[in-house]
């Protein structure tokens, strides 16, 4: 049975390439390469293996055009990771998303669906825990979230953990993560110049 067999019945996947790229002078982060290819190539490819519908959120959409991806841009105009998951949700034609940001080069399809086959009726998030905590831009988010997501944006109150508390969230352990991504690299993102030299470093020792 593939991916998209086990996790497209419920789940879309959606990729947030929304951020303002300071650190890297306005390039987009997503189109960094590391080894031959951009980031946002391998993430599509993970996500192509996986989601029969996928969806990109940008406020940049013309820089997106070569991918068949449903492109939306934020229904709320604060740049934050809680309204652009939000804006996944409201478009989305299946009832849950799984969401990732657009500059995490190694992350697998196996984890993926370690997430998303864990969704069951009555959960609003499925989320990694390690120790370093919950990854909440590599998470199962349903649409019964909406509202409350609604309401913390409106209230300018856009830690996306503030609303765990009031809804039912199932937790994936660290030991279940790390039998699929031993090094837990899937959560690795690219924030500076030094992630980006590592990532590259890691690419050319032929890691992930």
């Amino acid at each position: 049975m593939t991916g998209k067999d086990n996790a497209t019945i419920s789940c879309s996947g959606v990729i947030l390439a929304g951020g303002l790229n300071k650190r890297f002078s306005g390039r987009r982060k997503a189109f960094l390469t590391i080894g031959e290819r951009r980031i946002i190539d391998d993430i599509f490819d993970v996500f192509t293996s996986v989601f029969e519908e996928i969806i990109l959120v940008t406020n940049n959409p013309m820089d997106y055009l070569e991918w068949d991806v449903n492109i939306v841009t934020d229904v709320y105009p604060a740049r934050s990771s809680l309204t652009g998951i939000h804006t996944g949700l409201f478009y989305a034609g299946h009832p849950y998303i799984f969401v990732t940001a657009c500059d995490t080069p190694f992350l697998k399809r196996a984890l993926v669906e370690t997430i998303v086959q864990n969704i069951e009726p009555g959960d609003a998030v499925v989320i990694p825990e390690t120790s370093g905590g919950t990854e909440q831009l590599c998470a199962a988010y349903s649409k019964t979230c909406l509202s409350l997501m609604e309401r913390q944006i409106k209230e300018k109150q856009f830690q996306i953990k503030k609303m765990f508390r009031k809804i039912r969230v199932k937790k994936i352990p660290e030991n279940v993560l790390r039998n699929i991504d031993p090094e837990l690299m899937s959560f690795f993102n690219i924030n500076t110049e030094e992630d980006l030299s590592f990532a590259r470093k890691l690419k050319a020792n032929n890691f992930g």
